[in-house]
């Protein structure tokens, strides 16, 4: 998902700036669509994260590479509209584990954490101007975690190698204001970014790399059988040697199987007016924040500006109808901030699977699939991305860790009912549990108080109590008679 065009994320459509000497041009080329037949070594169905990515990494090792996107490239990219990019996945670690043990966990976290190096050695300045990259993570609970905490935070930093802070409830309240958070993981590495800007540096690299992308051009048909696959186009065919899909939840007729396998997910999004002074009051942490529970993902941008996540669907709704969801949620979460006018609302969809894990890999001999990224798609995207671009040129098996996670089919219009179901009672579930927190702190809080003024009351009694008299002194009682000397008879 991308953000809309402020001051903060306005993307290159809005009158750029001079490109730097060295930086990728952000000047949208004239938008294509397939009007001849072509043969490539690679076609990629797709132009979101994952398959510019792929497209790019394979064109640098020398394919020919063609993008087919039935829209405009990027038009429902995956990953958050915050732009925040982490390690790991949407899966909690110990689900992993649970799930496929310990060493693949570690090998497919290695591999997280080296597509969230990729998109940092890409998001840079000088390569992609206005990028806006901003540093940490902070994930809070809004429940009182601190012994769990202690656990996740040595199995993260001593069996994943993975920079992590613990901060205590007090260090959490002193950046965010609010009684609502108690611990926190700090994530020192994990960075923000303008995912608009991404996406089109992205693209740029990709073009300037030779691939070959063409909008408004859906597949129609697609015959994967043979060492040549048949791609069909409303207006001219396609022959490939590998075809990736990496169309997410929107690649049709087609492949509607795959597509059912995911369960589309409507994020809301929204930027507020200028808060001022009264933000920098309220939060004073410069990276984005999200809680344990995935309910709020928020971060400060334009310096005094909200950009807040929060509600979700699992079908479209007119986003401007969620603008007071967010309005009454930041008001929950920050009532000094008052009633915040909001800016801008939007919303993006993100394919969601029943395991929760990304589908990256080979559904048949030269047919790959990049898909399922759910609600953390920046790094995973970018992993998947090389994985595939890797396993086609070079014969590269990594993309194997995911084969556990098969093709599940998401239940269609019941599943999306369920999921709909599930996500309210997980979040009504999240709030009762934040609230009764809340309360047992303010009770704990209250019973140390009354302890504390019983104590002082106590004291203050004994320092009020006049001295006791001296005993009085005993009267000198007469020594007892010496028993008399009895003198034997003569």
């Amino acid at each position: 998902m991308t953000q809309p065009a402020t001051s903060a994320t306005k993307g290159p459509d809005d009158a750029p700036a001079p490109t730097p000497a060295g930086a990728v041009g952000f000047a949208i080329p004239h938008r294509d669509r397939l009007s001849f037949n072509l043969d490539v070594d690679i076609c990629v169905i797709g132009a979101g994260l994952a398959g510019l990515t792929v497209a790019l990494e394979a064109a640098r090792m020398g394919a020919s590479v063609a993008v087919l996107e039935a829209r405009q490239v990027g038009w429902n990219a995956s990953g958050h509209q915050i732009g925040t990019v982490m390690p790991g996945f949407g899966v909690p670690i110990g689900d992993l584990i649970a799930r496929i043990g310990f060493h693949d966990t570690r090998d497919l976290w290695s591999l997280a954490k080296l597509g969230m190096d990729y998109v940092r050695d890409l998001a840079t300045e000088e390569t992609m101007p206005g990028i806006n990259l901003t540093q940490g993570a902070l994930e809070v609970s809004n429940v009182d975690i601190g012994d769990r905490l202690i656990g996740r935070l040595q199995m993260l930093g001593e069996d994943f190698s993975t920079e992590v802070e613990g901060w205590q409830i007090d260090h959490v309240r002193d950046v965010l204001k609010t009684d609502r958070y108690f611990h926190a993981i700090h994530y020192p590495t994990a960075f923000q970014l303008d995912g608009r800007k991404y996406l089109r540096g992205l693209e740029a690299l990709a073009r300037q790399a030779g691939v070959r992308i063409f909008e408004d051009t859906p597949a129609v048909s697609i015959d994967p059988s043979g060492i040549r696959k048949r791609i069909v186009t409303p207006e001219a065919r396609l022959r490939a040697s590998d075809i990736v899909l990496a169309g997410n939840v929107h690649l049709g007729a087609p492949l509607q199987r795959l597509s059912d396998t995911l369960l589309p997910v409507w994020r809301y999004a929204a930027l507020t007016q200028p808060l001022g002074a009264r933000l920098a009051e309220a939060i004073s942490f410069a990276g984005s924040v999200t809680d344990t529970d995935g309910i709020d993902h928020y971060r400060i941008v334009d310096g005094d500006r909200l950009l807040w996540s929060s509600p979700e669907t699992t079908w479209a709704a007119q986003p401007k109808r969620l603008g007071g969801a967010i309005r009454r949620r930041i008001r929950t979460v920050f009532p000094q901030l008052g009633a915040v006018e909001i800016d801008q609302i939007w919303s993006g969809v993100v394919g969601q699977t029943v395991h929760g894990m990304p589908q990256v890999g080979q559904l048949r001999r030269g047919l790959w699939v990049a898909s399922g990224f759910g609600r953390q798609g920046l790094n995973t995207t970018a992993m998947a991305g090389q994985l595939i671009a890797q396993a086609i040129m070079h014969g590269d098996e990594r993309w194997r860790l995911f084969s556990p996670f098969e093709l599940v089919w998401a239940g269609g219009r019941t599943g999306r009912i369920a999921g709909q179901a599930i996500s309210t009672a997980v979040r009504a579930g999240a709030s009762a549990a934040g609230l009764l927190a809340r309360y047992r702190e303010r009770a704990a809080a209250r019973e140390a108080i009354h302890e504390a003024r019983l104590e002082a009351a106590k004291q203050n009694a004994r320092q009020a109590r006049p001295p006791r008299p001296p005993k009085p002194a005993l009267a000198d009682q007469p020594a007892a008679a010496e028993p008399h000397e009895t003198t034997p008879a003569q």
